[in-house]
């Protein structure tokens, strides 16, 4: 029988928080614990460094420019197949549990089952249902401004009480299908957190609070990186280290909570006789910054931003205690589930299977090479600010395009595995330079992608202004709980 496939999929975690990637502070038990049942990928990028246009790219395995999704308000045509299209045409069941932020109103894209939804899940312009998520703090606080780093520390969110709700769903699914069935499944467990708001348990903050560092910040960085602080107001003036330190330390207690649910879920699996016949993958959506170089949340090429986490487990399929240093995307994960699970391929696509990687070596064929992009509407100043990065080998270089002529970035990762060294404008790379740049623009179009971008938002802007009007009602949204749980918040500092 083809294995089950469970996917957990967070939003917005560090490939750096992580025990088993050597992070020697954050608490991380069940995660490192399926790390060591299989094999943790060290270079994984997202297709985007933001949500939608990187879970759009995980979905479909095609890039934000052939999905025309850029932005958290672009619209995934339904035309696209997804590999949970593929999954359920070869016999699968397929459900999400949770997250995945689709945007307008299709909240399927061909998944069979949702038995939980999320608050996302509403038709463009429509309310969300049940109380305010956010009560005690703005809900600026889970976006990319200096206020949520300014306004953090303890109590509990409606995310916390989200992916409450979604461990819950998920272990009742699984035992649902612990005898078996005619059906293999595939499903996606969806959490929202670790991204912010910068609020944690009690005692898991207290925990870190005395313990974190604060992140030291290079004087000479690339002017982009300049850029993303200035119009995101953590440049001039910069953040108290007070201000930081409460939020570095709710951010590694928002990881160890994240952790904890995980368990939760992987413990369903054994519990329910799942675990032999069972892909288990653990992936984030993109990663967080968490005052790395002076930089927070996404949207950024960093490690810390484009990098993600990637865990893959199968017994007697995947061999223990593996890492693999091959590059690669989580466009590559609908290949690679349809490959293990015998369905036929997707159309058109641009991941690849990881299935020659599994045993940890890296097959000769595997190009060493990846990409993201991104169209950044944070970019202040006028059109939005379209770029790319390529990392291909040691190398990783990126570019934008804009009005101002900014130059690119060069980092020797090799040598330089923290992205200290700019070479970016260094002469000795020119030749270098010339070559990423070339491949990083064969298959991107920096003017389509801003002319689609802002007709993306604009169709959305319509679609949205009819869904106020008429409100129309979506049967996968999940209603924001009444009354609030975050009446507990006490702010820091």
């Amino acid at each position: 029988m083809p294995p089950n496939i469970l996917i957990i999929m967070t939003d917005q975690h560090s490939k750096h928080f992580l025990g088993c990637a050597g992070n020697d502070l954050v608490r991380t038990p069940n995660l490192d614990r399926l790390a060591s049942q299989g094999i943790r990928f060290t270079n994984a990028y997202c297709g985007a460094p933001v949500c939608v246009p990187s879970r759009m790219s995980f979905m479909t395995s095609r890039t934000p420019s052939r999905n025309r999704v850029w932005g958290n308000n672009h619209i995934l045509s339904s035309g696209i197949p997804t590999w949970a299209h593929a999954l359920g045409a070869s016999g699968y069941e397929t459900a999400l549990i949770g997250r995945m932020h689709f945007v307008g109103s299709d909240h399927r894209h061909g998944f069979e089952r949702r038995p939980i939804g999320e608050y996302s899940a509403t038709h463009p312009g429509a309310p969300k249902q049940g109380g305010s998520q956010w009560t005690k703090f703005p809900g600026s606080t889970s976006g990319q401004s200096r206020v949520s780093v300014e306004i953090a520390g303890k109590g509990t969110t409606s995310y916390q009480w989200f992916d409450e709700q979604v461990t819950a769903t998920a272990c009742d699914y699984l035992a649902a299908h612990s005898g078996g069935s005619d059906r293999p499944f595939a499903a996606v467990v969806g959490y929202v957190l670790p991204h912010c708001p910068f609020v944690a348990p009690a005692g898991l903050f207290d925990y870190y609070y005395d313990r974190v560092s604060i992140p030291d910040v290079e004087t000479d960085q690339p002017p982009t990186v300049q850029r993303f602080r200035a119009h995101r107001n953590i440049l001039d003036p910069p953040l108290p280290e007070e201000r930081i330190r409460i939020a570095l330390a709710a951010y590694y207690a928002l990881c160890e909570y994240s952790d904890q649910l995980i368990g939760q879920v992987l413990d369903a699996v054994n519990e329910n006789g799942l675990a032999d016949n069972t892909l288990v993958i653990y992936a984030s959506d993109h990663g967080e910054m968490a005052g790395a170089h002076g930089c927070w949340w996404k949207s950024c090429y960093y490690e810390g931003s484009a990098g993600v986490p990637l865990i893959m487990r199968q017994p007697g399929v995947i061999p223990e205690n593996g890492t693999s240093d091959a590059i690669c995307n989580l466009m590559d994960l609908g290949p690679t589930v349809i490959n293990m699970a015998g369905a036929e391929p997707l159309p058109n696509i641009d991941g690849r299977s990881m299935k020659p990687l599994l045993d940890g070596r890296q097959n000769d064929d595997w190009v060493n090479e990846t990409f993201s992009e991104l169209v950044d509407f944070q970019g202040g100043g006028g059109d939005p600010l379209p770029s790319r990065m390529i990392r291909s080998g040691r190398w990783k270089y990126w570019e934008y395009s804009d009005p101002e002529n900014l130059p690119p970035a060069l980092f020797d990762l090799s040598a330089d595995p923290d992205e200290i060294n700019d070479l970016g404008q260094d002469h000795a790379y020119t030749g270098l330079r010339t070559e990423l740049s070339t491949r990083l623009r064969e298959h991107w179009d920096p003017e389509f992608a801003l002319r689609e971008a802002l007709d993306g938002k604009a169709s959305h802007d319509m679609i949205a202004a009819w869904g106020k009007a008429v409100q129309p009602a979506c049967e996968d949204t999940l209603p924001a709980p009444d009354p609030p749980v975050d009446t507990d918040f006490c702010p820091l500092w």
